[in-house]
């Protein structure tokens, strides 16, 4: 027997995803219809009797069905706000959108992007280092970082759990300034041109050598272009008004935000590599319009890499956008591509190995992008959340005890996380909220619906649940595909 001590293996556990609603199970679409439904049954009785109710039982039939029947996890009341925003933009011809050349002057920064991100604009930093995002809107400035790893799968178990412990330092050494509206962090393949792998051959390589220079030549032209590299990105977001004083403090508008923000960039440079991170380098204003244009158009990549003189590539902000984007029900068509975005509705709720999502990452013949956007709350509302949360299970069981209903154990289950929860945030762990959208590409509809397949399949694997965004793929693809931090 080896004397050596095995350092155990990291693994991670997930809370059960709460259904509950407002109030008695009920959401707010629910609560309105069945409010309404109550008026409006009060109403008919005072005025033409029960007779009259009961006359109209068909209705009320129709109401229940609407209240109570679920679609793909949502109630029919809770679709109707998005079928009625859906068809509204149909009406208004909004689910096509064109670039329109122009030669009237155009602001600087201004990315051109479609629907709600169509205000935002890229910024560069007043030392020229770096650029951001500016979101006017919600009074965001996000900052983009480039990173690469050692492959986690390859690492020895105590090293996993080095980093897996050093992630959630770093998620909460940023969380706990209060500064950060969102961390969002990206993984995705690209197809690859190949010219940066025949660039480097022409550098470094042999071409005249004998018979080997000959096969690696080959091997560069033919397997280049067929290669899906990864790529990552994290992307951090200042929230504005809550760093308010910081920023006036520091000379106050873009020129104070980017002195906070270059605060939370080191803290992020040096937390990282606790977690096997490199950071290699945040990105300039150009280099963040080309991987916005690459999500758009990703065949886009080849000009860009053959274009590029500082080895990553670039691209005018004013060009960053889609030339067209057409929206259909369960995914949209861009440029180049088509795309489709799932929501991670669940995730493992079983102990499991950190590295759970290594099949859904690496699955072969797939462009997909995987988002984790991580928003943190603060430590008041977060205690006031649970409480709230706490008194609903318990009233919920406590009716049920009334009618002589037989006990929940989902409901225990999830009064349990939220008990855990309560002692995370009293032992002052940082408090977030993780959303997980996974995004599917390929060149034609019917690659995307083999794609999609093979994706879905892989999830089960990965024991996620993931629920395809029907009548919102355009918001969920620029919430998804670019590395802008946006609410999803």
């Amino acid at each position: 027997m080896s004397g050596k001590h095995q350092a155990p293996t990291a693994t991670v556990k997930f809370p059960h995803r709460s259904r509950r609603g407002v109030l008695l199970g009920l959401t707010g679409p629910q609560l309105l219809v069945a409010g309404l439904t109550g008026l409006l049954l009060l109403a008919v009785v005072l005025s033409r009797g029960v007779v009259g109710a009961l006359q109209l039982i068909p209705l009320w039939a129709v109401i229940s069905l609407f209240v109570f029947v679920r679609h793909r996890g949502r109630a029919l009341a809770d679709w109707a706000p998005i079928v009625t925003r859906y068809v509204l933009r149909r009406m208004r011809g909004q689910l096509v959108w064109l670039t329109r050349p122009s030669r009237r002057p155009t602001r600087e920064g201004l990315l051109h992007l479609p629907g709600t991100a169509a205000s935002l604009r890229v910024v560069t930093a007043p030392d020229g280092r770096y650029g951001a995002v500016h979101d006017p809107h919600s009074g965001t400035l996000t900052a983009v970082v480039k990173v690469s790893s050692r492959a986690y799968a390859l690492l020895d178990p105590g090293t996993q759990q080095a980093n897996v412990n050093g992630w959630g330092r770093a998620l909460a050494a940023l969380a706990r300034t209060g500064q950060i509206a969102r961390i969002q962090v990206i993984e995705r393949t690209v197809p690859d041109s190949g010219d940066a792998l025949r660039r480097y051959w022409d550098e470094h390589g042999r071409p005249h050598a004998p018979m080997a220079g000959v096969i690696y030549s080959e091997l560069i032209q033919s397997a280049g272009p067929a290669a899906a590299p990864h790529e990552a990105y994290v992307a951090v977001a200042l929230d504005t008004k809550a760093a308010r004083r910081l920023i006036n403090q520091a000379g106050g508008g873009l020129t104070g935000s980017f002195s906070v923000l270059a605060q939370l960039t080191s803290t992020f440079d040096q937390a990282a590599r606790t977690a096997g991170l490199n950071p290699t380098g945040w990105l300039t204003a150009r280099e963040i319009a080309a991987v916005v244009r690459t999500a758009y158009d990703p065949k886009a990549l080849t000009a860009l890499d053959r274009w590029s003189t500082a080895g990553r590539p670039e691209a005018e902000p004013a060009a960053a956008g889609p030339v067209v984007v057409v929206e259909k029900a369960d995914h949209i068509a861009t440029d180049s591509a088509v795309h489709a975005t799932y929501w991670v509705e669940n995730w493992p709720r079983t102990e499991t190995s950190a590295g759970f999502l290594h099949q859904l990452l690496f699955t072969g013949g797939v462009r997909r992008t995987l988002s984790l956007s991580y928003e943190p709350k603060g430590l008041d509302a977060a205690l006031r959340d649970v409480q709230r949360k706490k008194a609903s299970v318990i009233a919920d069981a406590a009716e049920r005890a009334r009618r002589g209903q037989v006990d929940s154990e989902a409901d225990s289950i999830e009064y349990q996380d939220i008990k855990s929860r309560e002692r995370q945030l009293i032992a002052g762990h940082a408090d977030v909220a993780l959303t997980g959208l996974l995004t599917v590409s390929a060149d034609s509809e019917d690659e995307l619906r083999s794609a999609c397949a093979v994706v879905e399949t892989a999830a089960v694997g990965a024991q996620l649940d993931v629920r395809p965004l029907t009548w919102q793929q355009a918001e969920a693809f620029t919430a998804a595909a670019l590395p802008l931090a946006l609410a999803a």
